[in-house]
C-alpha cells in the first residue's frame, strides 16, 4: 500500500490547502451539478448542500473519514415521479414533493443507523445481499438510459443531428478521460465532457448566452423552504416513491466505507462506525432537502481522487466543501451552468447511467454470484423487468407502488422468502 503523502489528520500549508481544495471540488463538480440539472432543481443549491452535507458528515464522523457528498443518482427518477415531472422551462413542476421525499430518506438513514448503533450491522447486509442489490442498481442505469437518448438526440421532441453531434462530443471526451488518462483528470470525466462539449456547443451556435448576460455575478440560489415555498403535506405516495431507494443507497453506503478503509487503511465500519457515516448522510440529506437541495451520498469520485493523489487530508475535504458553498453564490458561474445544452448532458448522461448500470453487474460479478442457482436468477430476472419494465401495484387512484421502488421492495421479499438463501449464497467457484 502507497504511503499517504497527507494522512487523514495532517495539516496542509495554507497553499497546499487552497490548491488540493480546489482540485478536490472540481473533481465532484460535474457529478453534483448534472443531477440537479437533471431533474429541473437549482444547481447552485445542489452546490451549496453539498458542501453544507459534507461539513456536517465530517462532524458526526468525528473528523475521522475524508468522504464528500454530491448528489444522489439514484434519486432521479424518484424525484422526477414524486415532481410530477419538468414544465415547459426545465424546471420540476412541483419541486417541494421530491423536497419532502428526500426529508423522509435522510429521516430513514437516522432510524436505521440507530438500528445498526444498537444491534450492530450485520443484519443489513443479510437483508441487502448483492443478489438484490446488484439489479436493483442495474435497474436504476437502465432505467434512465431512455431519458439519456432522448436528451442526446432531441430538441422539442425532433431528432437534431447537430445537436447529437454535441453529445457525441460530450460522450467521446468523457470516454477518453476516462480511459486514456492519468492521474486526477481521470477523476473528472464527467466534468471534462461538459467543458468540452459546451466548448463544442459554441462553435456549431446552438448556446443561448441570454442567461449570462442577464446574471449578477453575486447572487442567492434559489432557495426551497417547506411552508414558504410550498406546502408541507406528507402523503403516502410520496414516501412510497422515494424511500424505498434507500434500499440501494445503504448499500451503495456500506461499500464505499468499505473501500474507502482500504483506501486510507482504516476500517470505518468500526470506527467511527457505521452507525455514525450512515446517520452522516443522513442528515446531510435531511438538511438539504430542507433549503432545496437533492438527496446527497458519498462520492466514488471522492474515493478515486484520495487513491490517486494519496491526499487523505480531512482539511482538504472540508476546504472543498466550503469552496463548494461559496461558488455557489457566484451568479455568473451559475448562469453558466444553466446554459449548458441538453444534448452536451444527454452525452454524459449516456456514458454515467451505463455505468451505473454496469456497476449493479460488476457487484454481481465481483462476489461471484452464482446464476446456476435458480434462485439466483429468479430474484435477478424479477427485479429486473419489474424494474425495467414499468411494472406498478394500483393502491389507489391517487396512490401505487412502480418502477425501481417496487423492483427493490420484491427484490428484498423474494431473498427473504424463497428457501435457499445460505446455498444461493455459496460463490460460484472461478475457473
Amino acid at each position: 500500500m502507497s504511503k499517504a503523502i497527507l494522512d487523514v489528520q495532517d495539516k496542509p500549508t495554507p497553499i497546499q490547502l487552497v490548491t488540493l481544495s480546489f482540485q478536490h471540488m472540481f473533481a465532484m463538480f460535474g457529478s453534483t451539478i448534472l443531477v440537479p440539472t437533471l431533474v429541473g432543481l437549482s444547481p447552485a443549491i445542489a452546490l451549496l448542500t453539498s458542501g453544507i452535507a459534507t461539513l456536517c458528515f465530517l462532524l458526526i464522523t468525528k473528523f475521522q473519514v475524508p468522504a464528500y457528498l454530491g448528489s444522489s443518482f439514484a434519486f432521479i427518477t424518484p424525484i422526477l415521479l414524486a415532481a410530477g415531472g419538468l414544465n415547459e422551462n426545465g424546471a420540476s413542476v412541483h419541486p417541494g414533493n421530491a423536497m419532502i421525499g428526500a426529508m423522509a430518506v435522510g429521516i430513514t438513514y437516522g432510524l436505521v443507523s440507530l438500528v445498526i448503533w444498537k444491534s450492530g450491522y450485520q443484519w443489513i447486509m443479510k437483508i441487502l445481499p448483492p443478489i438484490v442489490v446488484g439489479p436493483v442498481t442495474m435497474v436504476i442505469g437502465l432505467g434512465l438510459s431512455g431519458t439519456a437518448v432522448n436528451m442526446a438526440m432531441n430538441v422539442d421532441g425532433k431528432y437534431s443531428m447537430l445537436h447529437f453531434s454535441a453529445a457525441l462530443v460530450t460522450l467521446f471526451t468523457a470516454i477518453i478521460f476516462t480511459i486514456f488518462f492519468k492521474g486526477i483528470l481521470s477523476t473528472m470525466p464527467i466534468l471534462m465532457g461538459l467543458i468540452v462539449g459546451y466548448l463544442y456547443s459554441m462553435m456549431i451556435g446552438i448556446v443561448d448566452y441570454a442567461p449570462i448576460a442577464k446574471a449578477s455575478f453575486f447572487a442567492k440560489p434559489d432557495f426551497l423552504i417547506p411552508g414558504v415555498h410550498y406546502d408541507f403535506e406528507i402523503t403516502t405516495k410520496i414516501l412510497l416513491i422515494m424511500v424505498p431507494i434507500v434500499i440501494v443507497t445503504i448499500s451503495e453506503h456500506i461499500g464505499h466505507q468499505l473501500v474507502l478503509g482500504k483506501v486510507v487503511n482504516r476500517d470505518y465500519i468500526k470506527e467511527p462506525g457505521l452507525h455514525r457515516s450512515l446517520l452522516g448522510d443522513g442528515l446531510g440529506t435531511l438538511i438539504s432537502a430542507c433549503i432545496g437541495g437533492p438527496p446527497k451520498t458519498t462520492y466514488g469520485e471522492n474515493i478515486g481522487v484520495l487513491a490517486i493523489t494519496r491526499i487523505y487530508s480531512i482539511y482538504v475535504i472540508a476546504g472543498a466543501a466550503v469552496l463548494a458553498i461559496v461558488l455557489a453564490f457566484f451568479g455568473k458561474a451559475m448562469a453558466v451552468i444553466a446554459t449548458i445544452p441538453t444534448a452536451v448532458l444527454g452525452g454524459v448522461s449516456i456514458l454515467l447511467f451505463g455505468i451505473i448500470a454496469a456497476s449493479g453487474l460488476r457487484m454481481l460479478v465481483d462476489q461471484h454470484i452464482d446464476f446456476g442457482n435458480s434462485r439466483n436468477l429468479v430474484i435477478a430476472s424479477v427485479i429486473l423487468v419489474i424494474g425495467i419494465g414499468g411494472a406498478k401495484i394500483v393502491i389507489t387512484e391517487a396512490l401505487s407502488l412502480e418502477g425501481m421502488a417496487l423492483a427493490a421492495i420484491i427484490g428484498v421479499v423474494l431473498n427473504l422468502v424463497l428457501p435457499g438463501r445460505k446455498e444461493a449464497e455459496i460463490p460460484v467457484k472461478s475457473k
